[in-house]
């Protein structure tokens, strides 16, 4: 699972391994960055060049991406989105799913408090992954907790899927059945 915290100044990136209910493994964290002096378009390529050569070293089966939310900011919101979405065309050229979670999903998954602050959010990623050292910076924790919350809401969420389509699959074939009674087959 590749976590995203997308930014165009700090992207975090982390790679971490597992399944819901089994000890999670830390494989890879890092911040990628771009110089806030080159042009938009240098940045967004060399994000997209970065993200592309973790997609092909590690080999995640998805991609979690930060969801963008509004902020008072209107130029970060649109940095932050832009970052996003250059990962999440790299996942999908790919042909990777994608999930978004917001800030307080994370939070929740991670921690049990949809409003944890970000040292409560890095201690218990320290702790998920024992660590001997919490990840530095917030940008590589929160990129590890974006792929924590989709591991673990991720396969409850296709769980959820998966029942609701056995639960419609009698309804359906039962409607065939239906009709040749009404012809009286």
């Amino acid at each position: 699972m590749l976590g995203v915290d997308p930014g165009l100044t700090r992207c975090g990136l982390g790679v971490i391994e597992g399944e819901p209910g089994r000890t999670l493994v830390l494989v890879a964290t890092d911040v990628v960055g771009t110089p806030a002096h080159d042009s938009i378009g240098a940045r967004l390529l060399a994000l997209d060049q970065q993200v592309e050569r973790w997609l092909t070293r590690y080999q995640p089966d998805a991609v979690a991406v930060e969801r963008v939310f509004s902020q008072h900011n209107v130029r970060t919101v649109m940095g932050t989105a832009q970052a996003g979405a250059v990962a999440i065309v790299c996942a999908t050229r790919r042909g990777l799913p994608v999930a978004l979670h917001t800030p307080s999903e994370v939070k929740a998954a991670v921690t049990g408090n949809g409003r944890a602050d970000k040292a409560q959010v890095t201690d218990m990623v320290a702790r998920l992954l024992r660590m001997a050292d919490p990840p530095r910076p917030a940008d590589s924790a929160d990129a590890l907790a974006l792929a924590i919350c989709h591991l673990w809401r991720g396969g409850a969420q296709a769980r959820l899927l998966a029942a609701a389509a056995s639960r419609a699959e009698p309804a359906r074939s039962a409607a065939p059945l239906a009709a040749e009674r009404e012809r009286g087959r």
